[in-house]
């Protein structure tokens, strides 16, 4: 199952972890992902959303 936001395209973003001493270690964000039932195209699915998009389309009552 993939990290990316079925509506906004929205994936996981990758830098750097700085530790007290400001050594650099690569690590990576994941994009929060809600599990949530859509109606597409007249079938319910289960579609993996970011919190931000979810927000957005519980704004304007799309679901």
């Amino acid at each position: 199952m993939s990290k990316v936001c079925a509506v906004s395209g929205k994936g996981p973003l990758y830098g750097n972890k700085r530790s007290h001493s400001m050594r650099a270690s690569r690590r990576k964000w994941d994009a929060n992902l809600q599990k949530v039932r859509m109606n597409i195209n007249g079938k319910e699915q289960t579609v993996r959303v970011s919190a931000r998009a979810l927000r957005t389309l519980k704004k304007k009552n799309a679901i």
